[in-house]
């Protein structure tokens, strides 16, 4: 692992192979040429910004201590202590597997706490896969009991457990190829930037799309009940729609279009102030910013929200309010394991506004673990035995997703959720079931495709990451559109990791439809974030 233990500077792209830097002789090396300063953004020239050597010497130590007792609770101590509970569960080969499983998450999210770069969306993809594949899954076959019943034989949950391994070494694949990319010579871009009065006009637009869902579910009040009452809401708004997918299409934009622009503003303001002085100084965009967050709180709360949806809220702006700071960035990562074990579970108390039907008190430490939201492996074993009993759909479930908007009136034979598709053949009452990116895989493309498109997903997250850290290092403009994409990618992952794809799809959309609204790749002066 590298980062702060090899004593090198936080962020540091180049890796610390700097042009004129010291020879191992300790002074200068002799007879090269002077190589210049590189230029900042605005093309002037300075140095690349370096903490002193005490302070870079003062976290590598902070490391060091910190490594050693965090490599341990996460790798070994907390899995070991799941393993060794009392159950019913069998001791078998897809028990030992899930516990290699949870031990190279572990290890994968130590790596990510660790190093020198902060690497934002592969932070989330294994921050999701330690506690929703691996120590979850464990309590899970230790206790014997499933969130949702698996309906094949127990080989089924071998080979899932064994393709969700396969997929985490096909992910890191990826990743270690894109970070050892050669770096090409390329022609000088345009960097995208936020144009201010598009800006304006999105935070306008988005106050009155949420404007428009306070109104029709009742008020604010509505919000901070359950999500039950939202559900009605939702469904009393569009109950004059003449079938059920146009009401329940109509739903999802509602709140899509309520939820979503209004985050984004909140997001681009956000990082307008942290990076600008000027704006500090503005009376209006202070307001604004004012405005924007109050109406977040109402409509993008944890009460009245998915919880996965509220860690893209949390994730996205804790990392648009932080963009430089390591700590800040390991905290998260290594909270995250924390807060999602203890109080992620627990959370779960607002989905229902009966008290009869919350769930019970558990009676074992593990008890919360075997939540639905947790089902991950077992309907990826479901998907498993799904496909065995027909086929392949070779994109079908793909094309379903990347075409959503398509209403099935014209596209009769328009697939349906992956979840639900699974879950009508499992022959369930709830149909609402997860549909993790490794079971979408599987079911349109097989083994070959599933471990080709994790290791393609591995890379791109990897130059997301990279590209991240030299654009928030380099340029730290006020109106850098891709220092607010990718800390809301990375939030966004632990829904389109849990899936299904079609219901995480329209959110992609709208969120893609008000960034290219506000993004410009012309430079002009006069509409410039200051």
């Amino acid at each position: 692992m590298s980062g702060d233990p090899t004593g090198g500077p936080p962020d540091d792209p180049t890796g610390g192979d700097r042009p004129g830097a010291a020879a191992p002789g300790g002074g200068a090396a002799r007879g090269t040429a002077t190589q210049p300063r590189p230029r900042g953004p605005a093309g002037a020239r300075g140095p690349l910004p370096r903490p002193e050597p005490r302070r870079a010497a003062g976290r590598a130590g902070l490391s060091r201590a910190t490594a050693f007792p965090l490599i341990f609770g996460v790798v070994a101590a907390l899995p070991f202590a799941v393993a060794a509970q009392p159950g019913e569960g069998v001791r078998d080969t897809a028990f030992a597997l899930q516990f290699v499983v949870a031990c190279y998450a572990g290890a994968r999210l130590c790596a990510m706490v660790l190093a020198g770069r902060r690497r934002l969306i592969q932070g989330a993809f294994w921050l999701f896969c330690y506690l929703a594949m691996g120590i979850a899954p464990l309590a899970q076959s230790v206790l014997g009991r499933d969130p949702t019943p698996v309906v094949g034989p127990r080989s089924d949950t071998v080979l899932a457990t064994a393709l969700v391994l396969l997929g985490m070494v096909a992910f890191d694949v990826g990743a270690l190829l894109a970070r050892n990319r050669p770096t090409l010579r390329r022609r000088a871009r345009r960097p995208a930037r936020v144009d201010r009065p598009r800006l304006w006009l999105l935070v306008g637009f988005s106050l009155l799309a949420s404007a428009l869902l306070i109104v029709q579910l009742g008020g604010p009040s509505v919000f901070f009940t359950s999500r039950e009452e939202i559900i009605a809401g939702l469904a009393e708004a569009t109950a004059g729609e003449a079938d059920q997918e146009t009401g329940e299409a109509g739903n999802a934009l509602l709140r899509g279009f309520g939820t979503v622009p209004v985050l984004l503003s909140l997001l681009l303001l956000t990082r307008w102030l942290v990076t600008s002085r000027t704006a500090r100084r503005r009376p209006g965009v202070l307001a604004a910013w004012a405005v924007v967050l109050s109406v977040n709180v109402i409509v993008n709360n944890p009460v009245s929200n998915p919880r996965y949806w509220f860690l893209t809220v949390l994730f996205s702006l804790l990392f648009t309010i932080f963009p430089r700071s390591p700590v800040m960035y390991r905290a998260s990562l290594a909270l995250g394991v924390v807060v999602a074990l203890l109080v992620f579970p627990f959370a779960d108390r607002y989905r229902y506004a009966d008290d009869d039907a919350r769930p019970a008190a558990a009676e074992s430490l593990l008890e919360p673990l075997t939540v639905k939201d947790y089902d991950q492996v077992g309907m990826f074993a479901n998907h498993i035995s799904y496909v065995e009993d027909g086929q392949h759909t070779f994109g079908r479930q793909l094309l379903g997703s990347v075409l959503f908007f398509v209403p099935r009136t014209l596209w009769e034979e328009k697939p349906m959720d992956s979840g639900v598709l699974v879950g009508e053949w499992m022959g369930t009452n709830n149909t609402n079931l997860s549909s993790p990116l490794w079971a979408e895989l599987w079911i349109d493309f097989g083994p070959l495709g599933m471990t080709a498109g994790l290791l393609a997903v591995g890379y791109g997250a990897g130059r997301a990451d990279r590209r991240y850290v030299d654009r928030t290092l380099h340029d730290p403009a006020p109106g850098n559109v891709f220092a607010v994409v990718v800390p809301l990618v990375a939030g966004y992952s632990f829904i389109l990791l849990r899936g299904s794809l079609l219901q995480a799809t329209g959110r992609i959309v709208i969120a893609a439809l008000c960034l290219a609204l506000v993004t410009s790749f012309r430079d002009r002066p006069d509409r410039r974030l200051r």
